[in-house]
């Protein structure tokens, strides 16, 4: 099924900057460059502008998303991933990155592509207070309830959360 593609309008804060583009056919995300240098030491965050704004139909909103390639090789993670645009804001669009490698800094030069760009449809709610939930198969579970890793499901030095929760269950 072919899609009709989404119109965004976009306004360049710096002139020079280069639209936000899809690498390969089929990718959910738009590449973001940056339109400073920067170079970020161990542990050090940094706001960086893309030279971007846009306007969102009403109805959408943008999310800022990693980069898979500078988290693996770099250490390079988003404070507030997924950073969320919103249809109303028309100011330009930074990246909050911070270097979590323990021991090599991290430097971007001008229009690196640093974060990713998803445009997708929203739902307005109404919320309905209610005293009480209706229940589901998951109920509360959450938090690796799942298990599918080894300090949940007991392997590798045992399942912490299962004493606490036997110990409860005691009294």
């Amino acid at each position: 099924m072919t899609r009709t593609p989404v119109d965004v309008l976009i306004r360049r804060v710096d002139p020079d900057v280069p639209l936000p583009s899809y690498g390969h056919p089929g990718d959910a995300g738009a590449d973001l460059v940056t339109t400073e240098a920067a170079e970020l030491a161990p542990g050090e965050r940094a706001v960086l502008p893309t030279g971007v704004s846009v306007a969102l139909p009403d109805g959408y909103a943008a999310f800022v998303h990693p980069r898979s390639g500078l988290a693996a090789r770099c250490g390079v993670a988003l404070v507030n991933a997924p950073g969320t645009v919103d249809a109303g804001y028309r100011g330009e669009i930074k990246v909050i990155v911070v270097n979590l490698d323990p021991r090599e800094s991290v430097r971007f030069e001008r229009f690196d592509r640093i974060a990713q760009l998803v445009v997708q449809q929203v739902e307005k709610v109404r919320f309905h207070e209610v005293a009480e939930l209706p229940g589901s198969a998951r109920a509360e579970g959450g938090f690796g309830s799942t298990g599918g890793h080894a300090a949940v499901d007991g392997r590798a030095g045992g399942n912490r959360y299962a004493s606490v929760v036997s110990d409860r269950e005691g009294q």
